[in-house]
């Protein structure tokens, strides 16, 4: 039996009509990763990468926005005798003693029906693999799935399976946007931008040179997301006392106000309605539209999943933070602070940095030589 391990790439839902975009984002991941291959090609509604290292190559293709699900499977005809038996073998190879399985089988079935193929296979691997204990689990409760998808004349069994980012392919929405990072929901909102598909511009704005550690971690974590072989970022020295509600949103406005001076027709805004008060969030979309520019705001429709973001760009130990920010209970619109602004603005620093194998040392050194 020819058999072709592949890293098989399922797009989200609402990447399915941009697929084009996704192909070439794996394989500029792939080339910024130093990660060979031979092909990336679609196979109906799935994307098929012929990497020379599989493995590290679902690691690098998974950092991408627009994917429901990443895999390394063994291609097959799509054929039943072969595909029963081919389960059967890797199902066996794969499992534990006393673990619990599920075979699930989806996608295009050629003369037979797929749960034929699931039951089939349920029972060679009891059958086979009696000595093991293994026994077969449901939807609900089981240790391993035994998954195989089916196009019109291919089947992939799986081998390995992991979940991916969701969101949309980088850069399919086609509009080049400005965000900010100078704190961890600014960093999430950066993020979000980045999933929903925004050709997105980073600056970063710090209070004191203490802070720049924490940030440069998480922009580490952030920046492979933009699949971009050099980055470059723009800092802000913003001195402002961030004691007190008002402080911080003083602090916010004026850095809205430092975004403003880009060219950047879009604008994104780390604001969201379940934290900060409505008239506030109103006046900063006033703002960017006096300037006749468009405002995103990413984090209108995120609730408790703005935590699970934080936890993916490495802020773990930051929620606290974050949870503080969160209560913000404030009814001030106060204006930003213009002559710090105009200080910030004269101590930008322009950084370039490759997007290979980044580290945060990267960051620090080259604005420490910037100074």
């Amino acid at each position: 039996m020819d058999e072709t391990s592949y890293v098989i790439v399922f797009p989200t839902i609402f990447s399915k009509n941009k697929i084009p975009q996704l192909i070439s984002n794996i394989k500029k991941i792939l080339k910024i990763k130093n990660q060979q291959f031979k092909s990336v090609k679609r196979d109906e509604e799935i994307i098929l990468v012929d990497a020379n290292d599989p493995v590290f190559a679902s690691s690098a293709i998974n950092m991408l926005f627009g994917i429901k699900e990443i895999a390394i499977a063994r291609q097959i005809q799509n054929n039943y005798q072969d595909i029963v038996s081919e389960i059967t073998s890797v199902g066996g190879n794969l499992l534990l003693k006393g673990e619990k399985f599920l075979v699930k089988v989806e996608g295009i079935s050629k003369g037979f029906l797929v749960k034929d193929v699931e039951i089939a296979a349920t029972s060679n691997i009891i059958e086979k693999k009696a000595k093991l204990g293994a026994y077969p689990g449901t939807e609900q409760n089981h240790d391993k799935l035994l998954y195989t998808f089916l196009t019109k004349n291919n089947a992939y069994i799986c081998i390995f399976s992991d979940k991916g980012k969701g969101g949309i392919p980088y850069q399919s929405q086609n509009e080049k946007t400005i965000c900010a990072v100078y704190d961890e929901l600014s960093a999430v909102s950066c993020y979000e931008t980045i999933k929903q598909g925004y050709d997105t511009k980073v600056i970063v704005c710090y209070r004191q040179k203490s802070e720049l550690m924490n940030l440069s971690k998480t922009l580490n974590q952030i920046i492979p997301r933009l699949v971009q072989e050099k980055i470059e970022l723009e800092f802000f020295h913003l001195k402002i006392n961030l004691n007190g509600i008002k402080n911080y949103l003083t602090y916010v406005n004026s850095i809205l106000e430092i975004m403003l001076q880009f060219s950047n027709k879009r604008v994104a805004l780390a604001l969201s309605p379940q934290i900060f008060a409505s008239d506030f969030i109103d006046n900063s979309l006033k703002l960017v539209f006096s300037k006749k520019k468009i405002p995103l705001v990413p984090l209108s429709g995120v609730d408790l999943s703005l935590f699970d973001d934080a936890k993916e760009i490495g802020l773990e130990r930051n929620i606290k933070k974050l949870e503080k920010i969160a209560t913000i209970n404030s009814e001030e619109i106060p204006t930003f602070a213009k002559k710090e602004v105009e200080n910030a603005l004269k101590t930008k620093k322009i950084i370039s940095i490759q997007a290979g194998p980044n580290n945060v040392h990267d960051i620090l050194d080259s604005l420490e030589e910037n100074h």
